[in-house]
């Protein structure tokens, strides 16, 4: 497989959402942005989503589903995608990482690696 015809580039940030948080209750939620761009040859779609979600304690929270956000973007080449979107775990800081099944115009099938990315807990002054 020419590996720099299928090359997808996911970047990701993620912040501490307070409103919605209760730390008392072991809930800290956190909003995480997103940018997929195709830095391939081909158009690709998203069709599955899959992350690992850890907590500070080590809990891991599997998760599955059909595109994002609702929907399975086509990326062409060049072109990026950015979405925003949620979770939550019962420590102040985490890490995620995953990956997107995609599939390129061309029928063949492959996964766009989604780095670790750090859930920065809330700021805490001393």
């Amino acid at each position: 497989m020419d590996n720099n015809k299928y090359l997808i580039h996911v970047e990701t940030s993620a912040e501490f959402i307070a409103d919605q948080s209760s730390p008392d209750e072991g809930r800290f939620v956190f909003a995480y942005q997103i940018r997929i761009e195709n830095k391939g040859k081909v158009p690709a779609k998203l069709i599955s989503r899959h992350w690992l979600i850890t907590d500070a304690e080590g809990r891991v929270q599997e998760v599955r589903g059909v595109g994002v956000i609702g929907e399975q973007p086509t990326i062409a080449p060049g072109e990026s995608f950015e979405y925003t979107s949620g979770c939550s775990i019962a420590t102040p800081v985490g890490t995620m990482r995953g990956e997107y099944q995609m599939t390129a115009e061309d029928g063949t099938d492959f996964d766009a690696d989604i780095p670790e990315f750090l859930l920065p807990g809330p700021r805490v002054l001393h």
